[in-house]
């Protein structure tokens, strides 16, 4: 069985689930030895990231590279297009999710507590997540298409968005287009799933 060092709140952590979910794959989760960021598991895994996968007597630490591996290991069903430069657009929407989007909310979690909470930030970072969603409305269009890669961290990246809005008072635009490719998302029952399991703890982790 796979198995993976990870924490519950993880962005990419929930990510590789929606993978694993769609694809069918049994896996067993286990905390870092030590916990997150500490020495003694980075001893076990070098960058100290979560989700890591062990896998036998392979290692894997980045999120991008165990969803890769799986997809060549357990290709049926495919999560990445036939076609080469469809796969290509493939993994530059999942890069643009990793080294985009996801930074501008990255850059909200030292506000989230009710004593660090600042205004200029939230607007500031209002401003760069509505831009990067501007930029994401071009790259999706309203096509429908097969789940890939490349779709799998946005439905969790984008409830972190909306979770945030009200204690932090963000006012993000939201394209038409995006709304969209969300609801098209949420109709995998991989996506769904995940999501509904994940909000919980985004949310506790919020208030708490």
């Amino acid at each position: 069985m796979l198995r993976f060092y990870n924490v519950p709140v993880s962005i990419y952590g929930a990510k590789l689930h929606v993978l694993l979910r769609h694809k069918g794959l049994e896996f067993e989760e286990l905390p870092p030895p030590g916990g997150y960021g500490s020495d003694a598991y980075k001893r076990v895994v070098p960058s100290g990231n979560v989700p890591a996968m062990i896998y036998g007597d392979l290692l894997l630490a980045d999120s991008e590279a165990i969803a890769e591996y799986l997809e060549e290991k357990h290709p049926d069903p495919a999560m990445l297009p036939s076609g080469l430069a469809e796969r290509a657009l493939a993994r530059q929407l999942s890069r643009f999710h990793d080294t985009r989007l996801e930074p501008e909310l990255r850059l909200l979690f030292p506000v989230i507590k009710p004593g660090k909470r600042d205004a200029a930030v939230a607007a500031r970072q209002s401003q760069a997540i509505s831009a990067r969603l501007a930029q994401l409305a071009q790259l999706v269009g309203m096509k429908e298409r097969p789940l890939s890669i490349g779709d799998c961290g946005f439905p969790v990246t984008c409830l972190w968005f909306d979770a945030l809005t009200e204690p932090l008072g963000l006012e993000i635009e939201w394209p038409l287009e995006v709304r969209a490719y969300l609801a098209r998302l949420a109709a995998f029952p991989a996506v769904a799933a995940e999501v509904a399991a994940y909000e919980p703890v985004v949310r506790g982790w919020i208030e708490g």
